[in-house]
């Protein structure tokens, strides 16, 4: 009686513990839900808003919302017709600036600068209305844009630096929607391709919606608890990686789940079985790219260091869901999940001829050939990450073209020899005199004129002659920091150029930090110092000659003019911590299998012919997700989906497959040195002689 009383005991516990997680889940959800709903408010995406507080371009922007009215909103009015403008254009531009001035406070009166040709006409206008909020940022340039416009051949754009914020702004926030429902439909696709069900794949596309929507939540708390800063792109990033990484540990989870449903009866037994046999490797992959995105925190640029938080939350909301809300709700669905090829308790697999044994196999058979093959052909791909373009400029940034673009594109061929983007100095009002006067002495300034004053500081006004983020612009910049001491000079060009060396700089501290973390991980998980090192050198590798088939394609195929100045560091960020995430699959297999007694070649293709399904799998999906980016609207964004799935498809299936199995095949015990596994096996002895047992006589 008592057996049985245990026995219907643990059978309501089975069916009462799924319930349980999906009641908690449902409760999570209604929390995270206001926070969610609202990380949209709290992205910024200004290029200022990416520098680090200590760059001379922030500080302007910070002493600019002291003054009178706040920072400035630069916008320029460029009207243009081919062949010349009419008298009635120009007067036209008159009425249409006038209305402007009318309807709201500018600083100053705009004058008009024609061109050379007489066919261009630019209207310089700021005005302090919007201030620092970016929603009537973009109310003002809007109602502009209103305002200004030509007919019968008279084409008007408004252009400036308000105006390109407003245009980058209106596309990340139109990301989200989009990034999501391809995102979501690729993974869908794939899913079902893969498991060729067509009800499985909808439950870990569900699940990972659900991480996603909780990593929502979770980054507006970072931001409102700690400051973390939200921009497109790190949301974007965010949502990505919660769908490649969370549906990777489906995939691996679901793999074990159905092997486990051969062996055990119950849906429940089966499921815990499955988790202990894959949840510490999958637990292990999670916490090395959170190791290595955790090292963004470094970075001195406000988009890079707030990329790793919001990163890391991805991933581990996507590990928490994987390894609780899936396994409830598979378990709750039981096995007809799978349906139509079911797996049946007490079945066999059908077994199929393997191509990772076959690669596995040729790579096996002449490894030191395979390695130097692949070696050579790694290092002359990545020769080609010399022909990438020179830095993105602001204006290149879009993969179509705006009416703000439009409108640098005309000033640029109308005024070849002026700049038309202001470059502002904010110098102590007690040298003003003296530092309006070193600046127009400044080689490469066309005029300076004194602005607002406040709070002991005052605005000088500076034009270039030469064109917007050239290199006569920048050897302007860079004499004007140099010749005024105590000023500070800032203004769209100067922040561009305050990118570039935040981020050369951010390069040569984090590169390090992340090779060290990830190092470590792998060390304390493989217990050898060999393996975790060729699993390094593979990945770096693998992120070189990314970088080398970019540079082939930027410029040439895609005609980007420039390459983001982030894309070296966050490229090797994802790379390195995602490729040895596979690298940790294949590994951990291959040391189970030496730890079982089988030699160092056979238990690398052994691992490889177990995992190379899985590991195939997954690498697609991840870059089928980041692929997703390159139909975005940015060029930055493009560039960096584009290179990311370019490496994970190269880690997949040529360094995994081919590179890492050789060189272990190679190696033999070495690659396990110094742990135990690097010394040859002891000898079994042979069993001894036993003795015939010996009746001893009952008393």
């Amino acid at each position: 009686m008592g057996a049985v009383q245990t026995k219907a005991a643990s059978a309501r516990r089975r069916r009462a513990v799924p319930w349980v997680f999906l009641g908690l889940w449902i409760v999570v959800l209604a929390v995270a839900s206001p926070f969610a709903s609202k990380l949209a408010d709290v992205q910024k995406d200004r290029a200022v808003d990416y520098l680090p507080a200590s760059a001379s371009s922030t500080e302007v922007a910070q002493l600019q919302e002291k003054l009178p009215g706040g920072e400035a909103t630069e916008l320029v009015l460029v009207y243009h017709r081919d062949g010349g403008l009419t008298v009635a254009d120009r007067k036209t531009a008159a009425d249409q600036v006038a209305e402007v001035a009318d309807a709201h406070t500018l600083v100053g009166k705009p004058e008009a600068v024609p061109s050379k040709d007489g066919a261009t006409l630019m209207y310089p206008v700021a005005s302090t209305e919007p201030g620092q909020d970016e929603d009537k940022r973009d109310a003002l340039v809007n109602d502009v844009r209103d305002i200004a416009h030509g007919e019968g051949g008279l084409s008007v754009d408004v252009g400036g630096s308000g105006a390109l914020d407003t245009d980058a702004s209106e596309v990340y926030n139109s990301l989200g929607g989009p990034l999501l429902y391809t995102t979501a439909g690729v993974v869908a696709l794939l899913l079902i391709v893969i498991y060729r069900s067509p009800f499985l794949w909808l439950v870990p596309l569900a699940v990972a919606g659900v991480a996603d929507y909780l990593a929502m939540g979770v980054a507006y708390g970072l931001n409102q608890g700690f400051g973390t800063s939200v921009s497109g792109q790190s949301s974007g990033i965010m949502t990505i990686l919660v769908f490649g990484a969370g549906t990777d540990y489906a995939l691996l989870l679901v793999s074990r789940y159905r092997e486990e449903l051969r062996r055990i009866e119950r849906p429940y037994d089966a499921m815990i079985a499955a988790l202990r046999g894959c949840g510490p490797a999958v637990l292990a992959s999670s916490g090395t790219v959170a190791a290595g995105l955790l090292c963004l925190l470094a970075a001195d640029l406000n988009s890079s260091r707030g990329m790793g938080p919001l990163g890391t939350v991805g991933v581990l909301c996507a590990l928490v869901t994987m390894l609780t809300l899936l396994p409830a709700v598979l378990v709750l669905l039981g096995r007809r999940v799978f349906w139509p090829l079911v797996p049946a308790f007490g079945s066999t697999p059908k077994r199929r001829r393997s191509l990772f044994a076959a690669m596995g196999g040729s790579a096996g058979r002449r490894p030191l050939t395979v390695l130097a093959s692949g070696a050579v052909l790694l290092g002359a791909l990545a020769v080609g990450a010399f022909n990438l373009p020179g830095a993105l400029k602001q204006e290149d940034s879009f993969t179509k073209t705006p009416e703000s673009v439009s409108a640098m594109k005309t000033l640029a061929s109308a005024y070849p020899e002026q700049g038309t983007q202001p470059i502002t100095v904010m110098t102590p009002d007690g040298r003003a005199g003296e530092s309006l006067a070193r600046i127009r002495a400044t080689e490469g300034v066309g005029s300076a004129e004194r602005g607002r004053t406040a709070g002991g500081w005052t605005e000088i006004t500076v034009t270039a002659t030469s064109a917007p983020e050239s290199q006569g612009e920048t050897a302007t910049i860079e004499a004007l920091r140099d010749g005024l001491d105590g000023s500070h000079v800032g203004g769209p060009s100067a922040q561009q150029l305050d990118l570039q060396d935040t981020n050369v700089r951010d390069r040569n501290i984090v590169v390090p930090l992340v090779l060290g973390a990830v190092l470590l991980v792998l060390v304390a998980l493989l217990r050898s110092l060999v393996a975790p090192l060729l699993l390094l050198a593979a990945v770096v590798a693998v992120w070189g000659a990314s970088l080398g088939i970019a540079g082939l394609v930027f410029e040439p195929l895609f005609g980007f003019d420039g390459t983001d100045p982030g894309l070296g560091l966050l490229s090797f960020v994802f790379l390195v911590a995602l490729g040895v995430d596979y690298g940790i699959f294949l590994m951990h297999r291959m040391r189970e299998e030496c730890l079982r007694g089988a030699e160092p070649g056979a238990a690398a293709l052994t691992a490889l012919r177990t995992t190379g399904g899985v590991i195939a799998s997954a690498g697609l999906v991840l870059a089928a997700t980041f692929a997703v980016l390159t139909n975005m609207p940015l060029v930055q964004l493009v560039e960096l989906g584009f290179v990311i799935a370019v490496g994970v498809l190269l880690d997949t299936f040529l360094v995994r497959t081919y590179l890492v199995t050789s060189a272990s095949v190679a190696l033999g015990r070495k690659v396990w040195w110094p742990g135990p596994l690097s010394r040859p096996a002891a000898p079994v002895p042979p069993p001894a002689h036993e003795a015939e047992p010996v009746r001893v006589p009952t008393p």
